[in-house]
C-alpha cells in the first residue's frame, strides 16, 4: 500500500508478525506466543461483541458507535431510499500514540 502525499510504501504488521516479536523478544514458544496473541484478540473481539467499549492505556480506544437510519440514494437509479440504522466500531489513537506517529 502506497501513501499517495509521501509515495512512501507503507508496512503491514500481521498477527504473525506479533507473535514472531514475542517469540524473539521474551522468549515464548512460536505456539506459546501464538496463543497469547490470539487470546488477546479474542477477549477484545468478546468484548466488542458483548457491547463493552475497549480502552487500551498509551495505545486508544476501540469505541462502538449506533448510526441512526437515514435517507440515502441510490447511484443508479436516483431515487432515495431509506438507509438502516447500524452500529460501527471506531478507533480512536490516544494522544501518547498520536505523538509517537507523528514524532517519527
Amino acid at each position: 500500500m502506497y501513501n499517495k502525499n509521501k509515495r512512501k510504501k507503507i508496512k503491514t504488521l500481521t498477527k504473525a508478525d506479533i507473535y514472531l516479536d514475542l517469540y524473539d523478544k521474551i522468549g515464548y514458544s512460536r505456539q506459546r506466543s501464538a496463543d497469547l496473541v490470539n487470546s488477546v484478540f479474542n477477549i477484545i473481539r468478546e468484548k466488542l461483541c458483548s457491547h463493552y467499549n475497549v480502552k487500551l492505556s498509551g495505545f486508544g480506544n476501540f469505541l462502538l458507535r449506533d448510526k441512526k437510519a437515514r435517507m440515502g440514494r441510490d447511484p443508479k437509479t436516483g431515487r432515495g431510499l431509506m438507509i438502516k440504522g447500524r452500529r460501527v466500531l471506531v478507533f480512536h489513537p490516544s494522544p501518547i500514540l498520536r505523538k509517537k506517529v507523528n514524532d517519527q
